[in-house]
């Protein structure tokens, strides 16, 4: 089994803040991830600047009609992402159109994988049965999981937790990368499906997602090289 890697999740609006933590954390993890916070105030521009021959996980989760997501991901090309993020709940047909649109837009030897997004990790039974569906959410991110890739996504955005029967389900073909990474000892904050860093790794997630337990620490650098350690030792 390949070894887990690590992304540093570089959640801020500020500019100088993100160039210091992605200049600071070089060679200490193996990819950033830029979301919604930093690109709604900063623009696509400053994605440039950040990524800058970083290996780079755009995390914008693009969820709307097929023809609209499929626009806004070419639009994206220029970025030389390498991971985009979509939600698996747009269905089938904007799954579809995702996949044809980055297979169109970008250079074979440059495609970024297309992650679907199953359920946030800041979501439990409750806050699903909340928004109409009954079903647990290990049960939710399987059905999800299983549709996105049947329409052509590359991999899954999950938690810790559904790692294993997404495994079951569909086996090493896709590629997993998974929020809510907690070091053991660091606060939960927003997450609700969690797992340390070693309990992802050997329950067999391609990525971890770990960012304020590396970001907000006196010491970014030691944090990170502290998580590699574990996925090493996993």
């Amino acid at each position: 089994m390949a070894a887990t890697r690590l992304i540093v999740a570089l959640d801020t609006q500020d500019m100088t803040q993100a160039r210091q933590w992605a200049t600071q954390l070089d060679g200490h993890v193996d990819a950033i991830k830029l979301g919604m916070e930093f690109t709604y105030a900063q623009g696509l521009d400053a994605i440039r600047q950040i990524a800058d021959g970083r290996t780079l996980f755009l995390d914008l989760k693009l969820h709307d009609i097929p023809n609209t997501v499929a626009k806004g991901l070419t639009s994206l090309a220029p970025l030389q992402p390498a991971m985009l993020t979509i939600h698996a709940s747009g269905g089938r047909e904007m799954i579809r159109a995702a996949r044809e649109a980055v297979d169109a837009a970008y250079p074979a030897d440059r495609r970024p994988l297309i992650l679907a997004v199953t359920v946030l990790t800041s979501m439990d039974a409750a806050a699903l049965h909340d928004i109409g569906i009954d079903r647990t959410p290990q049960e939710q991110v399987v059905r999800l999981g299983q549709l996105a890739i049947e329409a052509g996504a590359d991999g899954l955005v999950c938690s810790a937790q559904e790692i294993a029967p997404l495994r079951n389900a569909l086996g090493r073909r896709p590629v997993l990368v998974v929020p809510g990474i907690r070091p053991a000892g660091s606060a939960s904050d927003d997450q609700k499906r969690i797992m340390t860093p070693a309990q992802a790794a050997r329950a067999g997630a391609d990525w971890i997602v770990v960012g304020r337990p590396i970001t907000r620490s006196p010491d970014p650098t030691a944090a990170a090289s502290a998580i590699q350690a574990e996925l090493a030792d996993a």
